[in-house]
């Protein structure tokens, strides 16, 4: 019998209660024995100051994930140079994990441009798509959207959820941080401390 397992991809700089938040009502909704957590790799078009490396970011990640046993950290994006496309990684999981069926959790701004992804036909015939609604009122837009998709893609599943919205993100983070303000009700405490010893996202402390 195979296992059913989420990936949740980003940047995750730094990972927040929103992305925890979100892992675990995906992973209630839908029943999923595991969530993968995956950061991705380098942007180099972006300053030290506002993207931590990807070893911190994958650390952080690690240190929120601690209290759930159902919660995997995979550095598999992190450890591949160049640019990395979700049908590849997808690909390369099914190799790693053959018993398993995948659900790609994404946000619904991602859904209603999902058709600009590379090779997304692909994407919908290998993985199930979770699009997570956050705002009341675009629910609609939302189904109209996965019905067009999964008409094109003949044996697509595409599901719809809406989670109680927890505004916090990550760029309202950083800058906070740099504003020495307190960001305790916003990351896992663990993630806090790790972000001060390293001195992360603080430019003046490098």
């Amino acid at each position: 019998m195979s296992s059913r397992w989420g990936l949740f991809g980003g940047s995750f700089n730094p990972i927040h209660n929103g992305h925890l938040h979100l892992a675990r009502a995906v992973r209630r909704a839908l029943g999923l024995e595991r969530v993968v957590i995956m950061p991705t790799g380098e942007a180099p078009h972006k300053s030290s100051a506002e993207y931590a490396p990807a070893a911190d970011r994958l650390e952080m990640c690690r240190l929120a994930a601690k209290p759930y046993r159902w919660m995997h950290i995979s550095d598999y994006e992190t450890r591949k140079s160049g640019k990395s496309y979700t049908v590849d990684t997808l690909h390369a999981l099914r190799e790693m994990y053959p018993d398993t069926e995948w659900t790609l959790m994404i946000g619904s701004d991602m859904l209603l441009s999902f058709r600009k992804w590379r090779e997304w036909q692909e994407i919908l015939q290998i993985a199930e798509l979770c699009a997570v609604s956050r705002e009341r009122g675009d629910l609609p837009e939302l189904n109209a959207c996965a019905e067009s998709l999964m008409n094109e893609v003949p044996g697509a599943n595409i599901r719809v959820l809406t989670v109680r919205a927890m505004p916090v993100s990550s760029t309202e983070i950083r800058q906070n941080l740099q504003k020495n303000a307190d960001c305790s009700c916003l990351l896992p405490e663990n993630v806090v401390q790790y972000i001060r010893e390293k001195h992360l996202y603080f430019p003046d402390v490098r």
